[in-house]
């Protein structure tokens, strides 16, 4: 990866695997645009629900030459956020249609 790329974790324990399966998305995301200059992804435990399992949040702030995009996805948005992973892929999956849309916005502009 080109980028710079930064992983926190918060209220929730660091995880190896965790960590390498954020790198590999990254990775994927950088191949893709191949523009981003730094990622930072943001990983969270906010709640600790007794009866529906932990939520988990994940934040991806990536920086592209000309703009700087944000990509937040909530433990409110479904069951899906359960599953760390899934939440990741989420994220993920979000923010390339975020760089594709900002791709689009500058080749109009």
């Amino acid at each position: 990866m080109h980028s710079t790329l930064q992983i926190t974790f918060r209220d929730i324990a660091p995880s190896d695997a965790i960590d390498s399966y954020v790198r590999r998305r990254a990775e994927k995301l950088d191949s893709a645009e191949g523009r981003l200059v730094a990622c930072h992804v943001a990983i969270e435990a906010p709640h600790r629900h007794k009866h529906h399992g932990r939520h988990y949040r994940v934040r991806v702030d990536l920086t592209v030459p000309g703009a700087a995009l944000v990509v937040d996805r909530c433990p409110d948005e479904g069951h899906a956020c359960e599953d760390v992973y899934a939440a990741i892929d989420q994220a993920f999956d979000h923010a390339v249609r975020r760089l594709r849309e900002a791709k689009q916005r500058r080749a109009v502009g």
